[in-house]
């Protein structure tokens, strides 16, 4: 996999402009960063369709999803796709799989019982494709998925996890596999504002249950999920502060067992993040 120690994950990667997204993934590419990861979104831009872009826009960085969900596409189309992509784009790109959300996998009449089986069968449809399979990750937060990930990917992509989680996940993957880790960051020293920020982060993701559960195991209490988060949740889940603060935390990440960390860095009008790239990018290839 073409992923590097630290990597971009950004939501303009896949529903932003085009103009946009190739601006942001050239960037990060100028500026030295391991690799590029986006979601799914209903909006815009299919999943492999949004990789193929920005594999295009780009010549070394890696391109992963972050997740290509299983409900938009069968197995052997995903098989296929990113097979497809590794061979026009010097083996650059990595799928990161993932079962979604119950809200989102309703919006395409699919039936969200049962996750893990799904994915189970979804990678069962994934390895009859003959040949040599693709770089593959899974979104795994729970044990079960987590062992899925250890026995039948490369390793796990988690999301919305503070450093005691990826210590939970190393053990789970064992020291073999592929751990790639996001963070989000605010580049802002006021306190009030730094949260304002990352609570609109937060505040969407708390309302889903795999999250909040996800938390709960962690041993963080349920009120503090509430309304966004309590102070003290949104400083665990979202690095804000200045280069050193971001920093700190991604260094957290690497010493709980994180062979890469994305970062996603919030800002409070949602624009490209060029200039805050420009602040981190020394800061943390230099981890």
């Amino acid at each position: 996999m073409t992923l590097g120690r630290i990597g971009i994950w950004s939501f303009l990667l896949a529903r932003g402009p085009i103009d946009v997204a190739r601006e942001l993934a050239r960037h990060a590419e100028r500026l030295g960063l391991g690799a590029l990861w986006y979601p799914e979104t209903p909006v815009r831009r299919e999943s492999l369709t949004a990789g193929a872009a920005l594999l295009a826009a780009t010549e070394r960085i890696g391109v992963a999803s972050g997740i290509a969900s299983i409900w938009a596409r069968d197995g052997v189309a995903a098989e296929n796709g990113a097979r497809a992509l590794n061979e026009a784009w010097d083996a650059r790109f990595t799928l990161g799989l993932g079962v979604s959300h119950a809200p989102s996998v309703a919006s395409r009449g699919g039936d969200y019982r049962r996750p893990l089986s799904a994915m189970r069968a979804y990678l069962d449809a994934m390895d009859g494709v003959e040949g040599e399979r693709a770089p593959r990750l899974l979104a795994a937060l729970a044990p079960g998925m987590l062992e899925l990930a250890r026995d039948r990917a490369d390793g796990a992509h988690t999301y919305f996890v503070p450093p005691e989680h990826t210590a939970v996940a190393r053990e789970a993957l064992g020291a073999e596999r592929t751990l790639a880790v996001e963070q989000a960051v605010v580049l802002e020293a006021d306190p009030e504002r730094a949260r304002e920020i990352a609570r609109r982060h937060t505040v969407r993701y708390l309302s889903l249950p795999n999250y909040r559960n996800n938390l709960l195991r962690l041993g963080i209490e349920a009120a503090d999920l509430d309304g966004g988060g309590s102070d003290a949740l949104v400083d665990r889940i979202v690095a804000w502060g200045g280069e050193e603060a971001v920093a700190g935390r991604v260094r957290a990440h690497l010493a709980a067992g994180a062979d890469h960390v994305c970062v996603q860095v919030l800002t409070a009008d949602d624009r490209s993040p060029l200039a805050e790239l420009e602040r981190l990018a020394p800061t943390l290839l230099a981890l």
